[in-house]
């Protein structure tokens, strides 16, 4: 049999028309922040970082300085030790536990020498140190060196976002299952937020949600839009996709937690399923998570091969094939116990 070639992922990217596709921006300024409760002090060292051509915005205050990050979006901020009220400390630790904020450089600076201080800082997060008096030389030398860190945190989220924009893509092919993406990332993250997973795992859930079906970019359009009665041949190519998908993703060390899920996803509980066979919980926990809500959606989601099912229905579709073994029975309860819980909320 002969099939098309499926688009090349340069031309995916570039033909889709999904609301949701980024645009390419051009790059800005790089924006340091200075928060400094002397007027003096935060002057001279945005009079110092302007010479090199960096835009300086200037923070009196914690409070302040909250504002702008929130405004201006800082690529480093310079933050003093001792701040009336809310402390760098603090304001450092609270920057270093937010998921928005917790990859910007933050050098915090002292006029304090004891080693305890530095610990304190440390432990707040602190990604360097600055003594004062501050010297030009080291001062330039430091947020050069940050800056570059900088560079390369958002080349790699950067890389992830194009995976994600190709996952989106390979959506887009399939008119049927428009939204699908979104809808996998948020169930799946409240999902692990439910079962008590850590921050990481949750977010690998959401980036799986966009990830897990990236392989079928090299399905031709024949099969994926055919959907069911595959002949072998093309059932074959299409359980190839998972682990195109993960050969896709590995050089992101970044995806590490995402490969099992991309990889899994179509495992089956009792191991009827693609692409290892593995058997109960054999299968990654974030696998059977995704795979939970997936087939979810995929039930609810009307098919050129089938109509969309109600909650109802679905829901006794998933517990009959859970105790038939293709699916995690604890699971599939934990998830229809979430989605009651938030049709009660809403």
């Amino acid at each position: 049999m002969k099939f098309s070639p499926p688009l090349d992922a340069t031309n995916l990217l570039l033909s889709s028309s999904h609301p949701e596709m980024p645009e390419l921006l051009p790059r800005r300024t790089t924006t340091i922040l200075v928060v400094d409760d002397n007027a003096d002090n935060a002057l001279l060292m945005r009079e110092l970082l302007t010479t090199k051509g960096y835009e300086v915005v200037v923070a009196l205050q914690v409070e302040q300085a909250e504002q702008k990050i929130r405004q201006h979006h800082p690529d480093l901020i310079l933050l003093d030790v001792v701040m009336p009220g809310k402390s760098g400390y603090e304001l450092c630790r609270e920057l270093k536990d937010d998921p928005a904020t917790r990859l910007i450089p933050v050098v915090m600076i002292t006029g304090l020498t004891d080693r305890e201080d530095k610990v304190r800082g440390i432990e707040a997060g602190a990604d360097d140190f600055l003594n004062k008096p501050i010297f030009p030389e080291e001062l330039f030398a430091r947020v050069k060196s940050l800056l570059k860190l900088k560079e390369f945190t958002d080349e790699l989220e950067n890389a992830e976002a194009v995976l994600c924009t190709l996952g989106l893509s390979v959506e887009a092919r399939d008119p049927y299952t428009e939204g699908h993406c979104e809808r996998l990332a948020r169930y799946a993250g409240d999902l692990g937020r439910r079962m008590g997973l850590d921050e990481a795992s949750v977010v690998a859930l959401r980036r799986g949600g966009y990830l897990h079906d990236l392989g079928k970019i090299k399905v031709p359009d024949e099969i994926l839009k055919k959907g069911a009665n595959l002949s072998p041949e093309e059932w074959e190519i299409m359980k190839r996709h998972p682990i195109t998908g993960e050969n896709i993703c590995k050089p992101l060390k970044s995806l590490r937690l995402v490969l099992p899920i991309i990889r899994h996803h179509h495992e089956h509980w009792n191991g009827t399923g693609y692409p290892d066979g593995l058997v109960g919980r054999q299968i990654p926990l974030l696998s059977r998570i995704l795979q939970v809500v997936d087939v979810y959606d995929a039930l609810r989601t009307e098919r050129p091969y089938k109509p969309a099912l109600s909650h109802d229905e679905a829901a006794q579709t998933m517990h009959d094939e859970a105790k038939a073994g293709l699916w995690d029975g604890d699971l599939v309860a934990e998830f229809f116990e979430m989605l009651a819980a938030q049709i009660q909320v809403a």
